[in-house]
C-alpha cells in the first residue's frame, strides 16, 4: 500500500483516473472525434480538452490551494503542490486507432514527483506509485501486484525500448544511439509510456527519448524509481527537467548515459545491420 503522507493523493489519482478513463474510451475510435493542429503542428483531440477539463475540476473542488499544470490548458494556482497532467499520452495512437495512450496524473513538491499514475484503459492496464510507497500495477488499490524492474547488468543482455528515431538524429547524438541499438540484445519501439511502464514491470530494461515536456515526464518518473529504476534526462541527470529522459533498471544507467553522450555531427548515420 502507499506510503500514508500520498495515501489520499493516490486515492484522488486513482478518481481522477476512473474519470478520464469513461472519457477516453467513450471517444477512443468515434466516428465524430474532433482532431486538430496546435501552433507545434502537433494533434489534440477533443478527448483530450475533454479529460483536461474534467481532472481540473475535480482538483478544483478537492485541491483547491494545488496548483496545475496540464497539456492542453493555461497553469493554475501556484505552491510548492503542483499537478502534472497529460489527458492522453500517445494522442497519434489514439487517433489512429492504435490502443496505446494512455492518461498520465502527477502530483509534485518542488521539483520532486511524489504520486504518480498511468492509466491505459484500451489495455486494460494501470499503473502507479507514491515517493516511500513502491510501484503498483493492478485493476485497483485492493487488487495490484508490485513492481521491480529487472536485475540485467549488461547492455549485451538488454531490452531497449524508444519512440522513434528521428529526435536523436536531431539531437546530435544519433550515432551514439545508433550504437547503442547495435549492442543491445534486443530493440523495439513500443514508444511514449509503454516503454518505461515495460521497465517499471522488468520486462525492458532501457528506455529513452530525446525531447518530452514534464507533462510527458512526470508520472512516469516515481513509478520508475519506485520499481527500484533509475530516472534522469539524456546527460544522467536525476529529475524531469530534460532534456528528454533516460529510465534504467539501475544497473545500466551511467554506461547507457555515456553512451549516449553527445557527439559532432557526422553527414549521415551509419546503417543498422
Amino acid at each position: 500500500m502507499p506510503d500514508a503522507s500520498y495515501v489520499d493523493d493516490v486515492r484522488l489519482a486513482h478518481v481522477l483516473a476512473d474519470n478520464a478513463d469513461a472519457i477516453t474510451v467513450g471517444r477512443f475510435k468515434a466516428q465524430n472525434l474532433t482532431v486538430t493542429s496546435k501552433p507545434d503542428l502537433t494533434e489534440v483531440t477533443d478527448a483530450d480538452i475533454a479529460v483536461e477539463d474534467a481532472i481540473r475540476a475535480t482538483l478544483k473542488r478537492a485541491r483547491p490551494r494545488d496548483a496545475v499544470h496540464g497539456e492542453e490548458r493555461e497553469d493554475t494556482g501556484w505552491g510548492p503542490r503542483r499537478w502534472v497532467i497529460d489527458p492522453i499520452d500517445g494522442t497519434r495512437n489514439f487517433v489512429r486507432g492504435v490502443p496505446v495512450w494512455a492518461t498520465l496524473i502527477a502530483l509534485m513538491e518542488g521539483d520532486r514527483v511524489v504520486v504518480g499514475l498511468v492509466s491505459a484503459p484500451a489495455l486494460q492496464r494501470r499503473w502507479w506509485a507514491s515517493e516511500g510507497g513502491g510501484a503498483y500495477t493492478g485493476k485497483s488499490l485492493m487488487n495490484a501486484s508490485r513492481l521491480q524492474v529487472s536485475a540485467v547488468d549488461a547492455v549485451a543482455d538488454a531490452s531497449l525500448s524508444y519512440s522513434s528515431i528521428h529526435g536523436w538524429v536531431d539531437s546530435g547524438r544519433g550515432q551514439g544511439f545508433v550504437d547503442l541499438m547495435r549492442e543491445c540484445w534486443r530493440t523495439r519501439a513500443y514508444g511514449d509510456f509503454w516503454s518505461y511502464m515495460l521497465l517499471a514491470e522488468g520486462a525492458v530494461d532501457i528506455a529513452t527519448e530525446p525531447d518530452l515536456a514534464l507533462h510527458d515526464m512526470a508520472a512516469l518518473d516515481v513509478i520508475v524509481r519506485e520499481a527500484g529504476g533509475r530516472f534522469t534526462n539524456i546527460d544522467g541527470v536525476d529529475g524531469v527537467a530534460g532534456p528528454g529522459a533516460l529510465a534504467t533498471n539501475g544497473r545500466l544507467h551511467e554506461e547507457v548515459a555515456g553512451a549516449l553522450a553527445p557527439v559532432e555531427p557526422t553527414a549521415e548515420l551509419e546503417p543498422l545491420p
